[in-house]
This record gives structure tokens, C-alpha cells and sequence, in this order.
């Protein structure tokens, strides 16, 4: 799995860098199928940084979560959340789909 990382109007220290990619390299444990994060954090105002996390799995659509809050950390750790959020439920789903039982009795 690939994760990128890269920020707009800014840049982020490297200590940083590796903190945010530690975090979200977490995600592959509520899916395992997923092929690229692309993390994009937004330092144009710096009073309140957004967090957009881009998840790319196989066989399905792109998983996008944003986040905005006055710190990075906390928008980092919210993006994170709602990103485990979706592929909680895309996992479900994805199990529920596959062992449905048909009404048809013989």
C-alpha cells in the first residue's frame, strides 16, 4: 500500500510528516484491500489546518474524508476516524453481500 503525502500554502516538518503517516498507515487495519492513501493537508490558514484523506482500494470507488479543526492533530486524528468510519462500513457491507441467503426454498 502506498501512502502519499503532501500540503498546500506550507510545509510540514519531517517529525511530522512521519506522525501523520503513522497514523494513517492504521487504516489498513479496518480494510485490508486498499491500494494507495493519498493524505493532503491544507496550511493556507493556519488558524484552522484541513486534513482530506483519499482512500483507493480495489474494485471499488475512491473513500474521501475531510477534516477541519484548530489544530493539526485534531484535524489529522478526525480525518483518520471518519476514514475508519466509511471502511467500517464498506467492509460490512462487502461481508453482508456475500453470504446472503436466497427467499427461494425446495
Amino acid at each position: 500500500m502506498q501512502i502519499k503525502l503532501s500540503s498546500r500554502h506550507g510545509q510540514l516538518s519531517p517529525a511530522a510528516q512521519s506522525k501523520v503517516e503513522t497514523k494513517v498507515s492504521r487504516l489498513t487495519r479496518y480494510f485490508d484491500r486498499l491500494t494507495a492513501l493519498n493524505v493532503t493537508v491544507d496550511l493556507q490558514n493556519r488558524a484552522l489546518p484541513a486534513v482530506e484523506i483519499v482512500a483507493l482500494s480495489e474494485h471499488f470507488h475512491e473513500l474521501v474524508s475531510h477534516e477541519t479543526s484548530a489544530h493539526l492533530w485534531r484535524s489529522v486524528d478526525g480525518a483518520v476516524q471518519k476514514m475508519e468510519q466509511q471502511l467500517r462500513k464498506h467492509k460490512e457491507k462487502v461481508r453482508d453481500h456475500k453470504h446472503v441467503q436466497s427467499g427461494r426454498r425446495s
